[in-house]
């Protein structure tokens, strides 16, 4: 039977166990050996990581071909409208690629949602609104680049869910064992 570990995974963490420079490592949250990371989420993004003992396992999670849905709650600057969040659902063009058509809508703030710390930069002249995200695929910082491709930075981001398995009520830094 395989191991898989949901984590939250806190800002700051690095999705290796090895702590770098300034980031910590998923160490410093998790005692956990022979598990590791499928996919990866960049230190300045938060929630769902999962670990597993299984490299078959890992490798369909984490592969693209495998088209595993990735569900992202962002936090952008601006108030965009449905027709601004309409690139996002054919496609954006970011230069080395184009992205494979994603699911998009604005969203209330997540409910249950803890403070980040640090806090997001305020700026009360500038509305800050949450968008669900829905992509088939990883590339690098894909949901930053995207957003800010139609021009609404992302200021938090934060992986709700990889294909089935949720976020639900984990808290930074804590994780559950699930059987698979």
């Amino acid at each position: 039977m395989s191991r898989l570990v949901l984590f939250n995974k806190p800002y700051g963490v690095l999705s290796q166990f090895t702590p770098e420079g300034r980031w910590q490592g998923l160490q410093d949250h998790l005692s956990l050996p022979g598990v590791y990371a499928a996919g990866r989420l960049d230190a300045d993004s938060e929630g769902l990581l999962i670990l597993t003992d299984d490299g078959k396992l890992q490798s369909r999670i984490a592969d693209p071909r495998h088209k595993l849905p990735k569900t992202y709650w962002a936090q952008v600057e601006g108030a965009p409208t449905d027709a601004d969040l309409a690139p996002l659902r054919r496609g954006v063009d970011l230069g080395d690629c184009v992205t494979r058509p994603a699911k998009a809508r604005v969203i209330d703030e997540p409910a249950g949602l803890w403070p980040r710390n640090p806090p997001i930069r305020f700026r009360a002249a500038i509305p800050a609104t949450w968008i669900e995200l829905v992509i088939f695929e990883g590339k690098n910082r894909q949901v930053r680049r995207m957003t800010a491709k139609i021009g609404f930075p992302t200021l938090r981001l934060i992986r709700a869910a990889v294909g089935d398995w949720q976020l639900d009520t984990l808290q930074p830094g804590q994780w559950k064992e699930i059987h698979v």
